[in-house]
């Protein structure tokens, strides 16, 4: 069983654990450093965008991310997947799930104009619900913070992911599935900073 619960699957090399990648890299130590590794410069040198967003932005994210390391990267997952006892969106309903999330975040206006400590309430919510949606095989939580930082900026303020810890992020998640978004808020308390100066 890999660590999403699904035991073998077409993503990973037949008879093991180890995602199928660009690189042919047979250990799960080694790709997870080359991951890191590939996916924090090309993080680098991705630019901010305003709204409007959507599934497709985030795909376009998670390619430019983890192009080199993963073929797929980018395609919306086509494997039920779970980690520990949460279950991820089904294959069925990745695209109409995520559309509701950025229709509610759209009809909100992106949260542009938001206090900060309503920002924070706006934002846990909206990260949880799409962390359930987990379009991708794997990577998704890279992806989605960079989506996130845009939005935050977008809104007017500044932030810094260095401020949670990631046993804390998961820890939050978990919680986000039951609509909890407390630890969530706790965690956007951190990370988010003042307003940017005009």
């Amino acid at each position: 069983m890999d660590k999403y619960g699904v035991g073998q699957d077409a993503y990973c090399y037949p008879g093991t654990t180890v995602l199928s990648n660009r690189l042919n890299i047979r250990d799960d130590t080694e790709l997870f450093n080359a991951e890191r590794d590939f996916s924090e410069l090309a993080a680098s040198q991705i630019g901010f965008s305003p709204p409007p967003y959507d599934l497709s932005y985030l795909q376009h994210l998670h390619r430019t991310l983890f192009e080199d390391v993963y073929a797929w990267a980018g395609t919306i997952r086509t494997l039920d997947i779970s980690k520990g006892d949460t279950r991820f969106c089904n294959v069925n309903r990745i695209e109409p799930e995520a559309e509701k999330v950025f229709q509610a975040m759209a009809r909100f206006g992106w949260y542009e104009g938001y206090a900060r400590e309503a920002l924070i309430i706006a934002i846990a919510e909206s990260f949880g619900d799409l962390n359930m949606i987990h379009p991708f095989r794997e990577g998704n939580g890279r992806a989605q913070r960079i989506l996130f930082e845009h939005l935050i900026l977008n809104a007017g303020f500044e932030v810094n992911w260095w401020c949670a810890q990631p046993q804390a992020w998961i820890d939050a998640n978990i919680d986000a599935v039951v609509c909890n978004y407390s630890a969530l808020e706790r965690i956007f308390d951190r990370c988010i900073g003042p307003a940017i100066p005009e």
